[in-house]
């Protein structure tokens, strides 16, 4: 009985750090992580073995919306109950141009939406908000190879290209040896604030690899 207790609580420990169990109550959260992620690490890693329109070299993509998440100050709801109708293909398609691609806007609806209390209207309108109330640092735009950076160079980027944001409100993650994504963090009324410990887990890598914009 100890050590089915012991594994017990273990299992309990281990889900604090992750999702919640999927299906919680929508609109019950705390904040919401707006995740940017920077395309041409996706391209490399995915999208172009999967042909993606987000990878056309016109499209000149790069940080883009991956999502806005319902978040709680420790792990996240998913995949919730709603009463609310699945978007349209038309609004998922509205909202390609920042975040890639109508599959994408689809997904993140599906799994974070869904827990935001919001309509996919109001969702996607938020999203967009949110997505403008970054300042994205210009001279990611301005590179014209590859180059390795301190994932720390492109927080402090963010960090001066948006005063309002303190060093525990932004996290840069990294994929593969590859700066992936910047993830704010935000009220439901989109003023930033800190993030939770789970979300605070930034990239240490001193080599990032940082693609140019094609």
């Amino acid at each position: 009985m100890r050590l089915l207790g012991a594994l017990l609580v273990a299992a309990g420990l281990m889900q604090v750090d992750g999702a919640q169990a999927d299906g919680e109550r929508s609109g019950a959260f705390d904040y919401y992580v707006m995740s940017l992620s920077w395309s041409p690490t996706w391209c490399v890693l995915e999208g172009d073995d999967r042909g993606s329109p987000q990878c056309d070299e016109d499209r000149d993509a790069g940080w883009i919306l991956h999502g806005l998440w319902p978040q709680y100050h420790q792990g996240w709801p998913a995949y919730c109950p709603t009463v609310e109708r699945n978007p349209s293909r038309s609004e998922t398609a509205a909202m390609a141009d920042i975040m890639g691609t109508s599959g994408l806007a689809w997904h993140q609806w599906k799994k974070h939406g869904v827990c935001s209390g919001l309509s996919s209207t109001e969702y996607y309108d938020l999203s967009r908000q949110a997505f403008a109330t970054v300042n994205l640092p210009e001279v990611f735009e301005k590179l014209t190879k590859s180059v390795t950076v301190p994932a720390s160079v492109i927080e402090q980027a963010f960090l001066e290209a948006n005063p309002e944001l303190e060093p525990d409100m932004v996290t840069i993650t990294c994929r593969s040896g590859r700066i992936q994504e910047a993830r704010v963090c935000l009220s439901k009324d989109l003023e930033p604030v800190p993030c939770g410990r789970d979300v605070v887990k930034d990239c240490t890598l001193n080599d990032a690899l940082l693609d140019p914009i094609r």
